[in-house]
């Protein structure tokens, strides 16, 4: 279920990614030539126009062929070479690559907007607005530790929990859980809600790191609903993407920066089955929180796009900034084989990043 949520969250992202860059090019003159949802063999194609819009079998990304993107003699002084990407202003050329990320960046403002209109989850110690139906909840648990035998999952919220059959509590607070299970003797039982069924499971705590406390191995937060006025939330769903793209931003310089010094642990670094994970956690609290999730990756998306690395969006960029300042194009085989070598680079991480999801799994 998580990859197929996944595969559905990148495929709406990456639409609308190219839905930026198609739009712009098309509202300011520029070709398009083939809209494009995931990578070959083709499923179904049909032409509207000069664009022929395609549905591919490999949903892991997508893309928009835009005449003159990359240039060759028929994009610079071909019969139609005035709508060739390469021959239009530099402003429009900034405007159409940069497309993508500024329709990432507003699906995940209304995204977040949505969310904080609808009831978006969030932990009362943290929250910066009024909470309701606020309820103590697992946010995470540890592999192979009690709660995971047990099936306790992220986002089941804790009813009550009793030992031996008679003490029983009803916990108002994350200490009070925290106290019972480690003050116990023996298994408890716990009582939770997941999906508005009640449920409840014998769980045998172990010993903590120091040895004098039990421990079952979940995180805890008291998580209640954020519910939002209509133009309020879109007022702070603006301030909240501004806040993530800042620090995901800044998080992103700081993390190659210490890969130039080689200090970054890359085996930290996520792909596409480690996003999958989070994806099934992130379901786990529900549609609403879903969506912020789906916010969260987009911006990521946008913000990674924008880097200065060749073939991406960004490094596309770059160039242009480049042509501008010497006043004259920069080779298109140098253009080509950059951004042919930056696009092998990207694959090549992105099988290394996947192969440590993996690794991790086992």
């Amino acid at each position: 279920m998580s990859i197929i949520l996944f595969i559905i969250i990148l495929a709406v992202l990456v639409f609308v990614h190219e839905l930026g860059h198609f739009l712009i090019a098309k509202k300011t003159g520029v070709r398009v030539d083939e809209f494009a949802v995931g990578f070959p063999p083709k499923l179904f194609s049909f032409r509207r126009g000069e664009t022929l819009y395609s549905l591919n079998a490999i949903p892991f990304g997508g893309y928009v062929k835009i005449f003159g993107e990359d240039p060759n003699e028929d994009s610079k002084k071909g019969k139609d070479s005035s709508r060739s990407l390469t021959n239009k202003p530099k402003y429009v050329q900034i405007a159409v690559l940069l497309g993508g990320i500024l329709f990432n960046i507003l699906f995940a403002w209304l995204l977040i907007s949505v969310s904080l209109m609808s009831g978006y989850k969030m932990p009362v110690d943290t929250a910066n607005y009024p909470i309701s139906n606020a309820k103590i909840t697992i946010l995470s648990v540890l592999e192979n530790s009690p709660a995971q035998k047990a099936g306790l999952t992220a986002g089941d919220e804790i009813v009550s929990l009793s030992e031996g059959g008679e003490t029983i509590i009803t916990p108002q607070e994350v200490p009070d859980i925290q106290k019972f299970i480690s003050e116990s003797k023996s298994s408890i039982q716990l009582s939770y809600e997941r999906n508005g069924e009640i449920k409840t499971i014998a769980v045998d705590p172990a010993l903590g790191i120091s040895g004098d406390n039990r421990v079952i191995g979940i995180s805890m937060s008291k998580v209640g609903e954020v519910h939002l006025p209509f133009f309020k939330a879109f007022w702070e769903g603006a301030k909240l993407t501004y806040d993530v793209v800042y620090q995901t931003f800044f998080s992103l310089i700081d993390f190659f920066g210490k890969v130039f010094l080689g200090k970054a642990d890359i085996s930290q670094v996520s792909g596409p089955v480690g996003i999958a994970g989070l994806v099934g956690d992130a379901s786990h609290f529900g549609f609403i929180y879903l969506l912020g999730f789906t916010a969260f990756i987009s911006i990521n998306l946008a913000v990674i796009n924008f880097m200065p690395f060749p073939a991406l969006d960004g490094g596309r960029v770059f160039f242009v900034i480049v042509e501008a300042i010497i006043r004259r194009p920069v080779s298109s085989k140098i253009l080509n084989s950059v951004n042919a070598f930056g696009f092998l680079l990207l694959i090549g991480l992105m099988i290394f990043v996947t192969y440590h999801d993996i690794v991790k799994l086992f």
